[in-house]
């Protein structure tokens, strides 16, 4: 498995015009991906932490990635967008096919897998020192992307209103993205990841360090966006799960064995008629 002391150095690109996402216009259905998981092992040094992994996520919905703290999810999102090699003692066998092509295949360089895939963190993680705008289009110049000023101005716009926070910093984008509350910094953070114009964007856990209201904007953002960009979240949240998820996958791990799936599928029947007991007694809460 090869790894990049800088992912993003190799990478010079010209902005394409913005597009345009109205109601009017229907799903933007060109851009929709569907993501691919085949047997996906995974290891840390010597300790194995996923044994072949497969799973699809499919094009335009939200899959939500269920299952107790050690299982694993976390590991499988970062192989979804080669973040897993910048581990220095990290492995990894198996494919993740994007349209059917494998972003691990060694012809392929890891700007490829960063400009398609984005991630949004547990943890809101704006750059304080830099305004808002400057935060929406900082991905530009990590990917060697550039952009005329105007061109800038209206991706800004546009990515502020996809992640539902325009109406609240419109008048004041040269304010520090470091000074938002809590919610408003992750959906920057969400804006930021737009910007690059993924197909999939990976959330882990976005919601666990914020309040009940915020989380509630958050998961309304996540289903408009849901419309334009295939969506994957990692989440301990059983009820977040059920409200924002199309599809679900159920993690399971042992003290002496990796995580692997134990049960995916429609997320309504997951959570009323689960196949396997274990699926059962974890969504039910009497355990995790």
């Amino acid at each position: 498995m090869t790894s990049a002391s800088s992912p993003y150095a190799d990478a010079t690109t010209v902005l394409p015009p913005v597009p345009s996402y109205s109601p009017a216009d229907g799903v933007n259905t060109s851009a929709l991906a569907e993501i691919e998981a085949r047997g996906i092992t995974a290891w840390f040094g010597q300790h194995k932490v996923l044994d072949r992994v497969s799973l699809t996520m499919p094009a335009g919905g939200i899959t939500a990635l269920i299952g107790p703290s050690g299982c694993g999810k976390s590991t499988f999102l970062r192989i979804l967008n080669r973040m897993h090699e910048l581990v220095p003692s990290a492995a990894l066998a198996g494919e993740v096919l994007l349209d059917g092509v494998d972003i691990y295949d060694p012809q392929r360089k890891i700007t490829d897998a960063r400009r398609s895939i984005g991630m949004v963190f547990q943890k809101p993680n704006p750059f304080p020192a830099m305004s808002i705008r400057e935060n929406v289009i900082a991905g530009l110049k990590l990917t060697g992307t550039r952009a005329s000023r105007s061109a800038k101005e209206e991706l800004v716009e546009q990515c502020l209103v996809r992640a539902g926070l325009w109406n609240e910093v419109k008048e004041r984008l040269d304010a520090a993205g470091g000074g938002l509350s809590g919610g408003q910094q992750q959906r920057l953070c969400i804006a930021r990841s737009l910007a690059i114009r993924p197909r999939v964007l990976l959330m882990d856990e976005p919601c666990s360090a914020l309040d009940p209201t915020s989380t509630r904007v958050i998961e309304e953002t996540m289903k408009e966006l849901a419309k334009e960009v295939t969506i994957v979240i990692v989440t301990h949240n059983m009820q977040q799960a059920a409200r924002v998820s199309d599809t679900c996958a159920f993690f399971l791990a042992s003290h002496s064995t990796p995580g692997v799936i134990v049960e995916h599928g429609d997320t309504t029947a997951m959570f009323t008629h689960p196949q396997d007991q274990r699926t059962s007694d974890y969504v039910n809460g009497r355990f995790g």
